[in-house]
């Protein structure tokens, strides 16, 4: 094993930063995923403990973190090591909780902050494994199909609720979509030529046209329009994801799903309040 102070020089560059970053994403996935389990599992009462609460959440992420770590082919020890940053911060707030000497917010709130050293640590303690490019390995299976499609599954997820109970979305929301890629463009410095930023300004300005109708217009109208600019935004996906231009890939085949299931679910809401 490498120590961290062997490889401290090069901690921080991009391929780190990168590993971090696709850390604290499946982290934050465990929350949303995981945690509308625990009502069906725990009772109320033992879930409003701090205790209790710190567990389900540090549990929660653990397992999309481990899934996560596992796609990317790190070994036991890594993941093992990694689940251990999750859970030692609450384990730490815990025990003066338990003495009465802190808030369950303060656990709450500081087994959050403290995950975060705690996880750059764990990173550095296999330092080798995280500023180097880590192909990602052949699966095959099931899993596979499943893993290689990825942002659709997250997109299915997050919008679940729409598919249960479509609602009406204000028409503003359409111009999160294309400002999303004008940033994501910007930070990663896609947005050149000049012709890519000409078209990234006219997918905005389009979507301001869309919210601006929108608006003015009453009733089922409003609803259509803004259903329809979600459904035309996928195809703004569509061509993006087949181009690899401007966003990721991934991003733009998750926004792809998350357009077509608004869209739809704003429309299917429409229809059904004639």
């Amino acid at each position: 094993m490498t120590s961290l102070t062997a490889y401290a020089p090069s901690l921080f560059t991009r391929p780190f930063l990168r590993h971090l970053g696709e850390m604290i994403v499946a982290m934050l996935l465990g929350p949303l995923l995981i945690g509308p389990l625990w009502p069906f599992l725990i009772p109320d009462d033992l879930l409003a403990r701090a205790d209790v609460a710190a567990a389900t959440m540090a549990t929660g992420m653990v397992i999309t973190m481990s899934v996560w770590m596992w796609h990317r082919g790190h070994g036991a020890a890594a993941t093992a090591e990694m689940a251990a940053a999750m859970y030692v911060p609450y384990l730490v707030l815990l025990v003066p909780w338990w003495l009465g000497l802190v808030t369950a917010g303060v656990v709450t709130v500081g087994g959050h902050l403290l995950m975060l050293p705690a996880m750059v640590l764990a990173m550095g303690h296999r330092a080798a494994e995280y500023v180097t490019h880590r192909p990602q390995p052949a699966r095959s299976g099931p899993w596979a199909a499943v893993l290689d499609r990825w942002p659709t599954a997250f997109a299915l997820l997050v919008t679940v609720d729409n598919l249960v109970h479509p609602r009406p979305l204000p028409a503003w929301t359409m111009l999160v979509l294309p400002l999303g890629y004008l940033a994501i463009g910007a930070v990663r410095r896609t947005l050149r030529p000049r012709k890519v930023l000409a078209t990234q300004l006219t997918g905005l300005a389009v979507s301001l046209l869309l919210v601006l109708l929108a608006t003015v217009s009453s009733g089922d109208t409003s609803l259509y329009l803004i259903g329809a600019g979600w459904l035309a935004h996928a195809g703004w996906d569509a061509w993006h994801h087949r181009r690899s231009a401007v966003v990721p890939r991934g991003y733009a085949e998750w926004c792809l799903m998350v357009d077509i299931v608004i869209g739809l679910s704003v429309i299917a809401f429409a229809a059904v309040t004639k």
